[in-house]
């Protein structure tokens, strides 16, 4: 039996994050995952915009982990195969395990790491018990339970899920490369889809590394045949779907295999459940199409290891009422809402074919051409374009885009 005040259960971004927070703060806590590495995984590939890179910032490991991203200070935003601007950009770009990897790397020796898997796990108003795959028994004040879209431990504890929207869209990477040439124009580019009915908001596309990445959002069934024909055809489907691209990237090849990953929105409800406390998509999804997921993640992290966690300590048991604050938080409750509203707006916003969503449409597609054109004449508006929800492509201002963070992770980014 190990005993501690806080065992986390998964090891992806949402519990190394906590665990590296925890450790810092010098509370006692073990991480259990299966995984002494994180493996590949097609996820988040870059974390964009002011609000959430401070946001990641708030953890008090956000610099250094942000020092391994490539940096892109200017996102081109276009449609119809032409350019609307040049916007500055606050904008990492690393692949989910080697963001999660870097993560884990801030996290202190005094936190143990146990590499397996999590089977059971006992509630109480006091302590919890959990009994893992390599025979270990951990018993914790705490369970801070991080583990993602696994359901075998929340079917366990009797956590019902409410699904919000099944399928509610579906996200596509792949890299790209320039065909004759030695590399793109743009730094980075968000291209918006050309008609409502290719049921693609847009595509965009970044640099890891060397490499141009490219994150396709489509709101499509997972059934429909339109994806079996990217599988089938990748370039001649991705070229039909959006003809005009090309005025943009010029010719490319797509040079890796495609990643699809569907995503439902829903929440879980775990309200009267002592001793467990549920963070990222173990708690709630979020759209990746709106871009919110590291936002709510962040935010989960952040309130329950600045605020919560250290509060539950201070006094004797681990009740449900101590936990039912944590998801009361109005912190967290804003996010949560704010990142179930944009899921929504940004379904309607581009695939409506009411006179309502197409107005909403043009309206900021014009605001960002007028942007583009004021910016060389520097009367630029800096408008913030919540259509997008991805920020990645936002009108982040200059000040944004030269902070300290941003200057330091440009000059040593891959």
């Amino acid at each position: 039996m190990r005993y501690t005040d806080i065992a986390i259960i998964g090891g992806g971004l949402s519990g190394s994050t906590a665990a590296a927070m925890l450790g810092r703060a010098g509370i006692s806590a073990v991480l259990i995952d299966p995984h002494e590495r994180y493996p590949a995984d097609f996820r988040v590939e870059k974390l964009s915009g002011h609000v959430q890179v401070e946001r990641f910032l708030k953890t008090g490991i956000g610099e250094s982990v942000l020092r391994r991203a490539t940096f892109a200070g200017e996102n081109w935003i276009a449609r119809f195969g032409r350019l609307l601007d040049k916007a500055p950009s606050r904008q990492f770009n690393i692949l989910y395990d080697s963001l999660v990897n870097a993560v884990r790397d801030e996290i202190p020796t005094a936190v143990e790491r146990i590499c397996a898997k999590a089977i059971t796990v006992e509630t109480s108003p006091e302590r919890q018990r959990v009994t893992l795959s390599n025979d270990e028994t951990v018993s914790a004040r705490l369970v801070v339970l991080a583990n993602g879209l696994n359901v075998g431990l929340r079917h366990q504890l009797g956590i019902a899920r409410n699904i919000i929207s099944a399928c509610h869209s579906i996200s596509i990477g792949f890299d790209v490369a320039p065909a004759g040439r030695n590399s793109f124009d743009f730094p980075a580019l968000t291209y918006f889809s050309e008609r409502p009915s290719d049921r693609i908001p847009y595509i965009t596309l970044f640099p890891v590394g060397s490499r141009m990445r490219a994150n396709l959002f489509v709101y499509r069934g997972f059934d429909d045949p339109w994806l079996r024909e990217l599988r089938r055809a990748p370039a001649e489907t991705l070229n039909a779907a959006l003809p005009r691209l090309k005025r943009i990237t010029g010719t490319f090849d797509i040079s890796s295999e495609l990643k699809i990953r569907p995503v439902d929105l829903y929440v879980n409800d775990a309200s009267g459940l002592p001793g467990v406390a549920l963070v990222g998509d173990a708690f709630a999804t979020s759209c990746p199409a709106a871009g919110t997921g590291c936002d709510k993640v962040f935010t989960d992290v952040e309130r329950l290891c600045n605020v919560y966690i250290p509060q539950w300590l201070a006094s004797d048991g681990m009740d449900a009422d101590k936990i039912a604050a944590f998801y009361a938080d109005p912190v967290k409750r804003a996010c949560d809402e704010w990142a179930a509203a944009k899921a929504f707006a940004f379904r309607s916003v581009s695939l409506g074919t009411s006179p309502y969503w197409t107005a909403q449409r043009w309206a900021r597609f014009i605001a960002w051409s007028v942007q583009g054109l004021a910016r060389p004449l520097g009367g630029v508006l800096n408008i913030e374009p919540n259509f997008l929800g991805h920020s990645s492509s936002s009108s982040s201002s200059s000040s944004s885009s030269s902070s300290s963070i941003s200057s330091s992770s440009l000059s040593s980014s891959a």
